[in-house]
């Protein structure tokens, strides 16, 4: 059986001082149909029915839909001015279908063990509205059951969306990717840790047996300020991993704020008000609560079973803190989704999140209503300290 190999950062950054995820992952698919090679050429994107939206149309352009015959562009024909160049072709590399999330879960499930099916592996990238993953619930868990190897995108996400109003937002999604075995989920907040992340899930789609498996990410449209830093071997194995210090602790650190995904803005400026007024707040970025939680999972088992020395990359991350540290944590999701971190070393915590959809507004109006802005982790943050300042 022949393995197409993830050449060295097929998913190179993008340039942008500001970009979103779901904007970046465009960037990084169109990147790629424009280097090619063995890889590239057995991806097979599919969406239902935003193609163009959740930015897989420069991947579309250059790589073309598939067809069984060749069937021209129907607007190019006709003289009709588009972006998007619908041209079919037996080569092409994307399927186009309607709005129907469970054909795209069985279409990816389908391509995801071909592999298995033919000897011939595919790597299948399927796009979807993030709150519609719910309606194609039956047909993921399956594909997942049955070992189908395939990345789900899962974008936009959450209440970031606002302009688009209450029907577009997403809550409990990073649950179910928490919760669905043979399913890896990730949520990054920048196009550096997005890179790293499309990196490994193209090796892990590939790998035999338990050691691989399919991935899901959770993406926004959202422009956030990219950071300025070289990265490395280290700070790939930590976004791999689950999490990094984005801003370490000191050593009299009385509280941490531990982020995922499109938050990361609201928690580094909280970090940065608080700062002065707060020892050593340590900023803590999670990539993967999946990631942290298994590890921790895993860890915990291996010392049951006689591994003294077992340690999660979760532990050694939260570890060092003094016993009197707290933590808040914020997501654009269920809160839920991070609250387990206090457990890990019994710390007080303080999960903030959302618990409510349907409100239409601005970005600000909609982080500032559920309580996840830097206003709002500050205050939340400073009764917290207060009130461990005062039993002391």
């Amino acid at each position: 059986m022949r393995t197409p190999n993830s050449p060295r950062r097929p998913s190179r950054r993008p340039p942008e001082r500001e970009i979103s995820t779901q904007a970046a992952f465009g960037r990084i698919l169109d990147h790629l149909a424009r280097s090619g090679g063995d890889l590239v050429d057995r991806i097979v994107t599919t969406s239902p029915d935003v193609t163009g939206t959740t930015s897989l149309g420069p991947w579309v352009n250059r790589r073309k839909l598939f067809a069984r015959g060749a069937r021209p562009d129907v607007f190019k024909a006709h003289r009709i001015p588009s972006t998007a160049k619908w041209e079919f072709s037996p080569d092409g590399q994307h399927v186009e279908l309607g709005i129907a999330e469970m054909n795209l879960c069985l279409l990816l499930a389908a391509a995801g063990l071909a592999h298995s099916l033919f000897g011939r592996r595919l790597i299948p990238i399927g796009t979807v509205y993030d709150p519609f993953v719910a309606r194609a619930l039956d047909a993921l868990n399956y594909a997942c059951y049955q070992d189908a190897r395939f990345l789900l995108v899962g974008t936009p996400s959450g209440v970031t969306l606002a302009p688009e109003g209450g029907a577009h937002q997403s809550i409990g999604t990073p649950l179910i990717g928490m919760s669905q075995p043979g399913l890896t989920a990730f949520e990054p907040a920048f196009a550096d840790e997005l890179a790293i992340i499309m990196e490994w899930a193209f090796a892990h789609l590939q790998r035999d047996g338990a050691g691989g498996g399919s991935v899901y990410l959770r993406l926004t449209t959202n422009p956030l300020e990219q950071p300025l830093r070289q990265g490395g071997d280290r700070f790939a194995a930590d976004v791999v991993a689950g999490g990094y210090w984005m801003r370490p602790p000191g050593p009299n650190c009385e509280a941490v704020i531990a982020y995922q995904g499109a938050v990361a803005g609201e928690a580094i400026r909280a970090a940065g008000r608080v700062g002065g007024a707060r020892r050593d707040v340590g900023l803590l970025a999670v990539t993967s609560a999946d990631r942290l939680h298994a590890g921790w999972t895993e860890a915990q088992r291996a010392r049951e079973a006689g591994d003294a020395g077992a340690r999660a990359h979760v532990e050694a991350l939260l570890g060092e803190l003094p016993a009197h540290c707290a933590l808040v944590t914020v997501i654009d999701g269920h809160p839920a989704t991070l609250s387990w971190l206090g457990g890990v070393a019994g710390r007080r915590t303080l999960p903030l999140g959302v618990e409510a959809f349907g409100q239409t507004g601005t970005i600000a109006e909609l982080y500032r209503c559920s309580g996840i802005d830097a206003e709002a982790i500050v205050r939340r943050l400073d009764a917290m300290t207060a009130g461990r300042r005062m039993l002391a």
